[in-house]
């Protein structure tokens, strides 16, 4: 699961108010980088994920489970695990 840290942001947006508007951006653009970066690995060493997007159904659900404070916001869950067969390929639209 990939999580931003609201309260940090929020800190960051005071500190520097110029850029206060930014700072939600840039917090789900370093999310995205991350993101892609451990998919990446995990392709790398043969190991199979998916990129999910459950929000805000799940988001109540998971902070109580893992006792997460109420600050950090769920971007996106990563399942993964072992690659059974390659998937086909998609039909593209012209």
């Amino acid at each position: 699961m990939y999580f931003y840290e609201e309260e940090v942001v929020d800190g960051l947006a005071a500190k520097f108010p110029t850029y206060a508007a930014n700072f939600p951006v840039w917090a789900n653009h370093a999310n995205g980088m991350l993101q892609i970066s451990i998919w990446t690995a995990l392709a790398e060493l043969g190991i199979g994920a998916s990129l999910q997007h459950y929000n805000p159904v799940i988001d109540d659900m998971v902070r109580e489970r893992y006792k997460l404070p109420k600050t950090y916001r769920l971007v996106a869950q990563m399942p993964f695990g072992g690659i059974e067969k390659e998937p086909e390929a998609k039909a593209k639209r012209k």
